[in-house]
């Protein structure tokens, strides 16, 4: 049996997916972008400003479920420009320690919902 964790504090599907499942130990969560839960506004006005946005939706869908940045295993980064990689990078990291960081993989795309920057997905476990 799947559970479909739910919080205000991260924006709202905006089609038919929930922020994260969770089935047994393992949480699985939709791709993040810089949409603000409180006004429902995007917030792309500069690259580390939509990246922390992005890094604290996920750290709210996280916390719902019980857990932290110390339990995710894997991220995926969808970025539109490997040109903001450097900035991108530098905010992310600041959520993870570097010892124990996740596995990941950044790839630049042409397109990404509302066009946003950058769009992050994250697997964690109990």
């Amino acid at each position: 049996m799947k559970t479909i964790i739910t919080t205000p504090h991260a924006p709202a599907p905006i089609g038919p997916y929930s922020q994260a499942v969770l089935k047994g130990n393992m949480l699985y969560t939709s791709g993040q972008i810089a949409i603000d839960p409180k006004t429902g506004n995007l917030v792309t006005d500069d690259i580390k400003t939509e990246t922390k946005l992005v890094m604290e939706n996920l750290k709210a869908i996280l916390e719902k479920a019980g857990m932290g940045f110390e339990n995710v295993l894997k991220s995926t980064i969808f970025i539109s420009d490997m040109h903001n990689f450097a900035a991108i990078n530098e905010v992310y990291g600041t959520y993870f320690n570097e010892a124990t960081a996740p596995a990941r993989e950044t790839v630049e795309v042409a397109n990404l919902p509302k066009f946003v920057n950058v769009e992050i997905s994250v697997i964690a476990s109990l």
